[in-house]
């Protein structure tokens, strides 16, 4: 039995009996006992052990000479992002655990809270959770933390991404301060770094990072397709690899649904997994996973994290991720454990520069080529039909007889056709795609625009052309981006613009049959560059063409002659409607309203008889009201 000499004995059987040969490098260093009793703030890679990590570094806290003792009030909490990754750290430690004898109770969101109170009555030694719930059995008194001696935060720079700093900040505060602090977190941003000065005493802070390298097992590969090849993409990347399991992120769960539909209709054994699914269900779905019945996972960002499924050979990013963060979380799925795995980009072909930038940030190095298209597919059955268990497997003893009779009642060719059509019925048939480059995103010059093809819209400054509104549509109607356009020549009633030789071909096929550049024109392409291409011509005047006035500068709109007729009045003197057409004197003006009799200005107040006040409710000489 492999020995673990820094360990409790309990805890060493059981990672021998799981398959562990040696400790990953994050689970060797915070397992030294010079560490022991210590806060740490520890980064490692995804997929290198930290939650077997964290359930070594907190054994001294729990297992004394003596063992455990009966399980009472909790001693260790763990706190994790998400539903998925406290039941996956849930199980973890339950292994780990199961032969010192731990009592492991979950506080997990959209579980039933009643049966965890029940437990937490009956008693546990760690309570593996979300922050919400926590909290909330915190508050209730269900969860008490009096005897608390370490607590966890996995994931954390994921909570506060989420939002849940205000919970992590509760559950800290109500926690005893003599208890340890653990941070796990793939990324150290300021935001950790504070909560780590603030709930942390003079904690060790451990990387297993290797500075400008990425995951040694994990095959980065980026995909150039069609703007419309997206889905046709992901269907022939799952042909092509044939995993055993296969994760495949979108950006929403709108896409993942519509995106579960279209794999489902191309008869791929799929599940979702998104926020919009009840606990049971996304519980559901990554246990059909597990046990094989199905293979591929279509999913958001909630399963980017923690969420390790075995033997997960291929990730798929159908919508590019937001940050470098996602990127490497998502693509951290495969490669786990010492197995190699690949991560797929498909990137269309008006995303190159997102996707490049994104690699760069991410220090990954990704392998650029096409999508595997149905020849390719195709070429690979061939080999995989000749490797197939029912081919490969010796016959048995049982399968004698029928095998005598299909070989005396049918021809060899006859049955290896049988073989053939099988095997190609259980499968999808691939899918037709765009023809693109497999080239990489590469920085193109100005010097490059020699080879370049001008076309002419017929439509200028005549029709208000503005390069700042034209360049966008160039690159929407045409399937082109930002660097194949070179110069945008505005005159005065038609414009001229360079378009790349490589591009020039998809921008007028994308155009074909109209040539019609939305509304704005007729597209013509040029033999050759136009003549005085480098002196545009000026915008002409927004307004109607006058003469020249003295001093040689042009009339403006202002300058021009009043109309004939008597002038605008002062504004002291009577309004413009008092004057006659004619120039003669104004008319009388009207009495005001207060001077005429009746009004309620001073006039009229002293015009009235003196008397009694008028009548209320129809009462004379009195206020109260009627009965």
């Amino acid at each position: 039995m492999t020995d673990f000499p820094n360990l409790p004995a309990a805890l060493s059987e059981a990672l021998a009996q799981k398959g562990y040969e040696a400790l990953t490098p994050v689970q060797e260093a915070v397992s030294d006992p010079a560490l022991a009793g210590r806060d740490l703030l520890v980064s490692a890679q995804t997929g290198s052990g930290k939650t077997v990590a964290f359930g070594l570094a907190i054994a001294s806290e729990l297992l004394a000479d003596a063992g455990l003792p009966p399980p009472d009030v909790p001693r260790a909490l763990v706190v994790a992002p998400t539903r998925e990754l406290a039941q996956q750290v849930q199980r973890e430690l339950e292994w780990l655990y199961a032969k010192a004898g731990a009592v492991i109770v979950g506080a997990i969101g959209g579980m039933d809270a009643r049966g965890e109170r029940r437990a937490l009555e009956r008693g546990a030694h760690i309570v593996v959770g979300t922050p919400g719930r926590i909290c909330d059995h915190i508050r209730r008194g269900a969860l008490d933390l009096s005897e608390l001696r370490a607590v966890v935060l996995d994931e954390a720079d994921e909570m506060l991404d989420m939002g849940f700093r205000e919970d992590l900040e509760f559950i800290l505060e109500a926690a005893p301060e003599t208890r340890r602090t653990l941070l796990f977190s793939a990324t150290v941003p300021p935001e950790i770094a504070r909560l780590a000065k603030t709930f942390q005493r003079d904690a060790e802070r451990i990387s297993t990072i290797a500075a400008k390298s990425q995951h040694a097992d994990i095959d980065y590969r980026a995909l150039i397709v069609d703007k419309t090849d997206r889905e046709k993409a992901v269907v022939n990347l799952l042909r092509f690899h044939e995993p055993e399991r296969a994760i495949v992120f979108c950006s929403t769960r709108v896409a993942v649904t519509y995106l579960t539909g279209k794999l489902l209709n191309r008869g791929l054994s799929v599940v979702a997994l998104s926020g919009e699914l009840t606990q049971d269900e996304r519980s559901r779905a990554l246990q059909m996973l597990r046990d094989g019945r199905a293979h591929v996972c279509i999913a958001t960002d909630v399963a980017a994290r923690g969420i390790d499924l075995p033997g997960l050979e291929l990730v798929i990013h159908a919508d590019l991720p937001i940050n470098k963060e996602a990127l490497l979380h998502r693509s951290g799925r495969t490669g786990r454990a010492g197995a190699k795995g690949i991560s797929a980009l498909v990137v269309p072909m008006n995303a190159r520069g997102k996707a490049e930038r994104l690699l760069r940030e991410a220090g990954v190095t990704a392998h650029w080529d096409a999508a595997p298209g149905p020849d390719e597919i195709l070429a690979k059955d061939r080999e995989r039909i000749l490797l197939i268990p029912q081919l490969t497997a010796p016959a048995k003893a049982d399968e004698a007889e029928d095998i005598d009779r299909l070989l005396a009642s049918f021809e060899p060719r006859q049955l290896a056709a049988a073989v053939l059509r099988d095997f190609r019925a259980s499968r999808s048939a691939p899918e037709d795609l765009v023809p693109v480059s497999g080239d990489g995103p590469k920085p193109r010059e100005r010097a490059e625009f020699d080879r370049a093809t001008w076309i002419r819209l017929s439509v200028g400054h005549d029709g208000w052309v503005d390069p700042k509104w034209l360049l966008p549509m160039l690159c929407r109607a045409g399937d082109l981006t930002r660097r194949d356009i070179g110069a945008i020549r505005v005159m005065e009633d038609h414009t001229f613009v360079q378009i790349h030789a490589d591009a020039a071909q998809r921008f007028l096929s994308a155009l074909a049959p109209s040539m019609q550049l939305e509304d704005k024109g007729k597209v013509e392409v040029l033999a050759a560059a136009p003549e005085g291409i480098d002196r545009p011509a000026p915008k002409p005047a927004r307004w109607s063409a006058k003469p020249a006035r003295e001093g040689g500068y042009k009339a403006r709109s202002y300058d021009k002659p009043r109309e004939d007729g008597p002038k605008k009045p002062h504004r002291k003197g009577p309004s413009k409607s008092e004057w006659t057409p004619d120039g003669a004197a104004p008319k009388a003006r009207k009495a005001a309203p207060w001077a005429r009799e009746g009004g309620h200005g001073a006039a009229a107040k002293a015009a009235k008889p003196a008397g009694k006040p008028a009548a209320k409710f129809g009462k004379p000489g009195g206020n109260k009201r009627p009965k």
